[in-house]
């Protein structure tokens, strides 16, 4: 029984002893929560090249790295983007271990210092971002807007209204509303804030556009906002809408758009109407080329050739009636009824007749044409 229960109490032990050489193997096991970014110098001047390395990342994400003004690590970037030298970024991608190391050029931010390097993630389903305070030398330093300040915060119920026409299916540009509700969580009113809306298609980032809302939203209050989005003419498949206020991603909504299947359409009859087209105008050149006086048998052209020939026929004319003679009458007056006369007799008179109306014999006492003058 000893023997046979030593291997069971060993288990426990030996099961612990794996989870730790597994732990100790695993580096991304032990990563910290949240991203982090280090710069290979906190100061620098403009011309020079930092090095800044990242930990804590998403494996194979794409991050930018730009250099912003009016920023802190605290706050992150106060401006949004637009207070960074956007020209000037750097993208990388992170290793297997969500790891980076990339070289950046120091430039000078459109907005006065305190200045960050700010670090954020392009690609993934979450947006992550990190900043790492740098000293840009000669550049000029304000202090950062009171906190007292207006800050918006994304509410709920973001989504996109409206429907596709018919000028739609034709290739129009296809458009929605971008409808959401933020609240202001400052103490002072926002007045006319300025929101990015982009569209992202597959793989590619979001091309961010600016709008401004008009209106004010009072601390502690909530707003309905609506924002216009419209894409390129012709565009189909999955697209993707990005909301950002104060360099922050609010929301984002697919859009599912179809294909313009009119487009389609159009071509397709324009590839049958086109050479039809061309094959009646080369026919109606070849009918005004072709000679005249040569028969060339066809549908357009058989009933006026036929009517041609029939003009050159001879017409017909109706044959000649000799007049028929009177009928002789008697002495008494009476007409007499038409007899036919035979060759060599009449009906009167035989072949053996002596009168003077016969016509097989001559009488005695008539000239003949021989010896008679």
């Amino acid at each position: 029984m000893t023997l046979r229960s030593a291997p069971v109490t060993r288990l426990p032990a030996v099961l612990a002893l794996l989870a730790a050489l597994l732990a100790s193997t695993a580096p991304w096991a032990t990563a910290a929560d949240a991203p982090t970014v280090s710069l290979s110098t906190s100061r620098a001047g403009t011309g020079g090249t930092i090095t800044v390395k990242g930990d804590g990342w998403r494996p194979r994400t794409l991050l930018m790295l730009l250099v912003c003004g009016q920023s802190s690590p605290a706050r992150g970037v106060v401006g949004g983007t637009n207070s960074c030298a956007n020209g000037d970024g750097r993208a990388v991608t992170t290793d297997a271990r969500g790891g980076f190391s990339r070289k950046l050029p120091v430039v000078e931010p459109p907005r006065p210092c305190p200045c960050v390097v700010h670090v954020a993630s392009v690609t993934g389903p979450a947006k992550t971002r990190s900043d790492a305070v740098l000293v840009v030398a000669g550049h000029p330093v304000k202090p950062l807007p009171a906190e007292s300040e207006g800050r918006l915060s994304m509410v709920t119920d973001a989504r996109l209204d409206g429907s596709s026409g018919l000028l739609t299916w034709f290739g129009s540009p296809p458009a929605r509303t971008l409808t959401f509700t933020v609240g202001n969580v400052g103490t002072a009113p926002v007045k006319d804030p300025v929101f990015q809306v982009g569209t992202s298609h597959g793989v590619f980032a979001p091309a961010y556009e600016e709008q401004q809302w008009r209106g004010t939203v009072p601390p502690g209050r909530k707003a309905r906002i609506e924002l216009p989005v419209e894409l390129t003419a012709g565009a189909h498949g999955n697209y993707l809408v990005s909301l950002k206020y104060g360099g922050q991603v609010l929301a984002e909504q697919p859009w599912g758009v179809g294909r313009p299947w009119g487009v389609t359409l159009f071509w397709a009859l324009l590839c049958v109407v086109v050479p039809a087209a061309v094959f009646r105008i080369g026919m109606a050149v070849v009918d005004r080329l072709r000679p005249r006086d040569r028969y060339v048998p066809g549908r357009h052209r058989g009933a006026q050739r036929l009517a041609e020939l029939t003009a050159r026929l001879p017409k017909a004319r109706p044959p000649r009636r000799s007049p028929r003679p009177a009928p002789a009458q008697d002495p008494a007056g009476v007409a007499a009824s038409p007899t036919t006369t035979l060759p060599w007799f009449t009906p009167d008179t035989g072949p053996g007749a002596t009168t003077a109306g016969q016509l097989s014999a001559p009488p005695d006492d008539s000239r003949t044409t021989k010896g008679n003058t």
